[in-house]
């Protein structure tokens, strides 16, 4: 078993209701892009969509030392692959619905939305990105100068 894949279930049993279905499938796209010198630091799925009702979009995204990457295998042949370094992230926002939450997180190119996250899931999801991006962002900074 993968060390994505294994992280995912671990979150998935802390975060029972966060909706995602052929998970493994979906970790294997980001085991297929991880570089050698990457490490992963945080896993976790969800709905790569805007609306709570669709649930056959699932994805996994991974938190690595250089990036957040999000892999979703199509059912049939080929898969969708995003990844988003700390010099193009904006900023995150969480939404807290009826029963999940959505994440929105902002680029300079586009927006990517997930949703059926379970809402306490959301929050450590939040944490974990927004504290990457701030001490990524500060390297990127002393780059520029």
């Amino acid at each position: 078993m993968s060390k994505v894949y294994q992280q995912l279930k671990e979150f998935k049993s802390k975060y029972p209701k966060t909706v995602a279905f052929r998970t493994k499938k979906h970790s294997e796209i980001i085991d297929m892009h991880l570089n050698p010198d990457e490490k992963v630091l945080f896993v976790f799925c969800g709905q790569k969509n805007t609306s709570s009702l669709t649930i056959i979009n699932s994805c996994v995204m991974a938190l690595t030392n250089k990036r957040i990457m999000i892999g979703q295998k199509r059912l049939l042949w080929g898969y969708f692959f995003t990844a988003v370094t700390p010099d193009m992230y904006n900023d995150l926002k969480v939404t807290k619905n009826l029963i999940w939450s959505d994440i929105e997180i902002d680029t300079m190119k586009e927006n990517i939305y997930l949703s059926n996250i379970d809402p306490e899931g959301a929050v450590e999801i939040e944490t974990q990105i927004t504290d990457f991006m701030m001490e990524a962002k500060k390297h990127y900074a002393k780059k520029d100068k």
